[in-house]
This record gives C-alpha cells, sequence and structure tokens, in this order.
C-alpha cells in the first residue's frame, strides 16, 4: 500500500548503496524506510533523504518495513552541519524525537516543534540554550511527562521562592519543604520568578507563541539545566548526543 505524507530524516545509516532513515513524519509518526540507491552520487532520492531533510514523501508499506518510493525536499537543514555545536544540538533533538514522538501514528505537532526549533537553530534567531529547554520541556509535555508548576505540592503557593523537584516534577515552596521527613533527600532548584515563568510558558503557550520569550543570560542557563535534568530523571538514562553537546562547550 502506498501512502503520502510530509517527514523529517531524524537518523540515517548506510546499507551498501542504500539508506535506512528514521522519519518522523506528519501522518504515521517515527517509522524506518528503506530508501533504495539514495547513497548513490545521482540517485533520485539522495539529496531529498539526507539528515534534516524536510519532504514531500511517498511510501510503500510493506508487511515488515517501509520503502521510500517518492521524494520532493520541501525545506533542508544542510547549514546545520557547517556548525559543529549547532549539529551536536540538532542530532540531540532528533534522539529526542526517536524515543519520545509518537510510532506508527498521527504526529503533526511534534513535526511542527521540531521544524520550528531547528528554523530558529538554523536562523541563530535563537540561543541553543534556549531551544534545546523549549524542545525538551514541551516534547515532555506532550508525551505525558508534563510537570506541575502551578504550585506548592503542599500550599498550593504560586509565587514567592518556589524550589523545583526534578524526579517528581513538582514545585515546593520552602515553607512545605522545610516539613519534609529528614530521610527525604529529594533534589531541588531554587526557581527565580522569571526562569518559572519561563518554564511555564513553555508548557502552556500556543505553539505560534512558544518561542517568544526573553531572559537574561543568567536566567537561560538555568532555565537550561532545568529542563535537562527534569528529562534525564524522567528518562532515567543519559544520551550520547547529550554528552557530545556537553563536550564541545567544556573545549
Amino acid at each position: 500500500m502506498q501512502i503520502a505524507t510530509k517527514g523529517i530524516v531524524i537518523r540515517e545509516r548506510s546499507v551498501n548503496d542504500d539508506r535506512l532513515v528514521t522519519l518522523l513524519t506528519r501522518d504515521h509518526g517515527v517509522i524506518n524506510a528503506f530508501a533504495r540507491g539514495a547513497k548513490r552520487l545521482k540517485g533520485k532520492l539522495t539529496s531529498s533523504t539526507e539528515l534534516f531533510c524536510y519532504s514531500r514523501l511517498v511510501l510503500f508499506e510493506g508487511r515488515d518495513s517501509y520503502t521510500v518510493n517518492a521524494a520532493e525536499c520541501d525545506a533542508s537543514f544542510f547549514e546545520l552541519r557547517k556548525d559543529l555545536d549547532k549539529l551536536a544540538l540538532a542530532s540531540y533533538i532528533a534522539e529526542l524525537c526517536c524515543e519520545l514522538a509518537p510510532k506508527e501514528e498521527e504526529a503533526e505537532e511534534y513535526l511542527r516543534l521540531l521544524l520550528n526549533t531547528l528554523h530558529f537553530l538554523k536562523t541563530g534567531q535563537r540561543a541553543g540554550a534556549q531551544l534545546k529547554a523549549i524542545f525538551e520541556l514541551r516534547l515532555l509535555t506532550m508525551a505525558g511527562f508534563m510537570p506541575d508548576l502551578v504550585g506548592c505540592r503542599g500550599c498550593g503557593a504560586h509565587e514567592g521562592r518556589l524550589l523545583f523537584l526534578p524526579s517528581s516534577g513538582e514545585l515546593a515552596c520552602l515553607s512545605c519543604r522545610a516539613k519534609d521527613p529528614p530521610e527525604s533527600i529529594e533534589e531541588t532548584i531554587e526557581l527565580p520568578p522569571p526562569v518559572l515563568a519561563a518554564m511555564r510558558h513553555i508548557l502552556y503557550s500556543d505553539l505560534e507563541r512558544l518561542f517568544s520569550f526573553h531572559l537574561t543570560e543568567g536566567n537561560l542557563r538555568l532555565l537550561a539545566r532545568v529542563s535537562e535534568r527534569y528529562l534525564l530523571c524522567q528518562m532515567g538514562r543519559s544520551y550520547k548526543a547529550l554528552e557530545f553537546y556537553h563536550s564541545l562547550a567544556a573545549l
């Protein structure tokens, strides 16, 4: 059966003259597909099935796999490969999509989030740390890991000095936190009001307004640390692409 959809390549692997690509598609979520002859210099699918290429696709759905019958590139993010920091961040974002985006079901919102993030990364209109935090928190929210940022888990206070608990995704005020049992060693991170406001914006805003906030450099670094820590706690593991991204910052 043939299906027509739109999608972006988020992973690729060479198999002789072919490519085995992982696609985030609008109508079928994350799928793997063979692009026959795509590694040949003049193959008809060579340019349209490269990493981070967004294309209109015609796929043949077989019993056990998909095959790319035709692909026409609508947008290329090839420029990301010219900047190692941007490529590392894009690779990490793609790795998260492979794990958290739905498989074999509609995923238009996920695709829009990824395309918008890559656009801002490509153009440099937003800092990498901001894009990383936005993508992590919004993707987790969409995938069912939304933190509870409404108010303190004990008294419901929604402003003032609030602590974020990455392991549970909850807030606690200083007073309620002080009432926890002495043996409680749950990690906490104090959130300045601008950082908490930014996190709430990422969770609750429309996609059209998702990227429209600004923070000072110090608050942006804290936002990036909090979002990453929350993601790692929820997923229970790290990511090779994330480790590589951080290694570049240490150089």
